[in-house]
């Protein structure tokens, strides 16, 4: 039996939401840049790291090289520039110590509601923590003049999972890997991954190599995915660091992936046909010779109408060439008692299925958020320079990149967040919101077709056509945006007085 205690309230000038990648970076930021606001950061697990904490699967690891995906101020030091998990949590851990952030940061605060009040211009968030050793929960009353939303944009307490029709006659075990069980042995086992996205390709070395290895690995696909092979260690890198010192060859194999990676994209998107020659060209050469390429890595997609999936080293085609793993693509009539019936009629044998079906998306954690008493329903707000939200006074946002470093864009992010703070207090502002064009059109935030994406559009805001409503997705355009002037005519700044004054609420400018 757990008792609820209410506590007092607590007031801070800025309230970070998230001690993940972004949350970490964006509180490093602050606290630097902005030394005299106070800051808190609210984490609602028992530890920082957020997606490289929650996801326990074998062999996760970061998609994106750590040279982009680290940040700007911390210099990646490893010699593997594509990073398990451990490492990345490690080098997060090695963030909050070296910037002090352990005094701003409070885990186990779930925030589940936020309301601004224009009058006050302030948010007020309940905020739930639990006691780990007695289960006692509190209910706690945070402040704030700002809010900056880190949490990511998928649900942390469920993945997507579909209803496969037989699911409770099979006789083995059925995992998701947002949910991977601690010790889970699957050792000398047949195991099928149902799904072909990025945790797929992860998992079928990781489980088909190596002490502890399954029997036999195979990947079901309802859909085949461009798979690209690229080196774990960044040679180049490592002699840049040799000859210039970590932190200018930090910056240089920065400069240089941040390039590379943009002309790659650039070059698939404007010339897919190459492109998917080239790829195709490539799993050819990694592949046992015979190998129906055209069935299993011929997408009906151009490349980066999804997100292309990287394979370390070639670790993904590695297991199958040396019979470790296969790829089957057809798909799931129901399952049975020893494994899945496919629709072509055949029956795949398993002890293990894993269940790689992808996320499900949700900002803020699904968290109300009430503005003069009304409740916001985000999915009419338009996105403004990718971080600020139509009608939702003095919060901003951190979503970034899919077809780059996600942790490019939120760098960006801060620094433009800085730049508007630091230009609302010479001014005597309390309040900017960004105010949406009559009429707009809308289209779906996210540029991809991957079917989270698809899933979740009803549920997320909208971005316009043009900029500054435009979600950018390069970061050479975000650099110019984010880093050009602060204020433009589709910002409205107030003040608290003006707004206690106003029979309306907000009185504002767009100085």
């Amino acid at each position: 039996m757990t008792a609820e205690v209410l506590d007092a309230v607590e007031e801070f000038d800025v309230v970070i939401i998230g001690a993940g990648i972004s949350g970490i970076g964006a509180a490093t930021y602050v606290s630097r840049e902005l030394p005299d606001k106070s800051l808190v950061v609210l984490e609602a697990r028992d530890d920082i790291g957020g997606t490289w904490d929650l996801f326990r699967y074998p062999g996760i690891r970061s998609d994106s090289d750590l040279h982009t995906f680290g940040y700007a101020f911390k210099p990646w030091r490893h010699e593997a520039a594509i990073a398990d998990a451990p490492l990345i949590k490690e080098y997060l851990q090695e963030a909050v110590g070296e910037n002090g952030l352990g005094r701003v940061l409070r885990l186990r605060h779930r925030v589940i509601r936020s309301e601004w009040s224009s009058s006050e211009s302030r948010w007020t968030l309940t905020v739930q923590t639990s006691d780990p050793a007695t289960g006692a929960t509190r209910t706690k009353t945070f402040r704030a003049g700002w809010v900056f939303a880190a949490t990511g944009y998928y649900r942390y307490d469920e993945g997507f999972s579909p209803e496969f029709p037989g699911r409770d006659d099979f006789e083995g075990r059925i995992v998701h890997p947002q949910r991977w069980p601690e010790g889970l042995d699957y050792s000398g086992k047949k195991v099928v991954i149902i799904g072909s996205g990025a945790t797929a390709i992860t998992l079928v070395p990781a489980m088909a190599t190596g002490e502890g290895a399954a029997r036999h690995v195979t990947m079901l696909q309802r859909t085949p995915t461009y798979v690209m092979a690229l080196p774990r260690v960044d040679r180049v890198a490592l002699a840049l660091t040799k000859v210039l010192g970590p932190e200018r060859g930090y910056a240089v194999t920065r400069f240089k992936n941040i390039w590379a990676d943009r002309a790659v994209v650039k070059g698939l998107r404007t010339f897919p046909k190459a492109g998917r020659a080239l790829i195709r060209r490539e799993n050819i050469k990694r592949l046992p010779k015979g190998f129906d390429v055209d069935k299993h890595f011929n997408p009906p997609y151009d490349p980066w109408d999804q997100r292309l999936c990287l394979a370390p080293d070639g670790d993904f085609f590695d297991a199958i060439k040396e019979g470790r793993a296969s790829v089957v693509t057809d798909t799931v009539a129901r399952f049975s008692r020893r494994g899945i019936v496919l629709a072509s009629g055949e029956e795949l044998e398993a002890d293990v299925i894993v269940t790689a079906t992808g996320l499900n998306l949700q900002l803020f954690g699904g968290m109300p958020i009430v503005v003069d008493g009304r409740q916001v329903d985000i999915a009419d707000a338009l996105c403004y320079r990718g971080m600020l939200l139509s009608g939702i006074p003095n919060w901003a946002m951190a979503i970034g990149y899919t077809t780059s470093s996600w942790t490019l864009k939120v760098s960006l992010m801060c620094r433009y967040f800085i730049d508007l703070v630091r230009h609302m207090d010479a001014r005597g502002y309390d309040t900017v919101v960004p105010v949406a064009p009559a009429g707009a059109e809308r289209r779906p935030v996210m540029d991809l077709q991957a079917g989270y994406a698809k899933r979740a559009e009803k549920h997320m805001p909208k971005q316009g056509l043009e900029k500054p409503w435009r979600m950018a997705m390069s970061y050479p355009e975000d650099a110019k945006a984010l880093r050009g002037p602060v204020a433009d005519e589709h910002l409205e700044f107030g003040t608290r007085q003006a707004a206690a004054q106003s029979p309306g609420g907000r009185r504002a400018t767009h100085a």
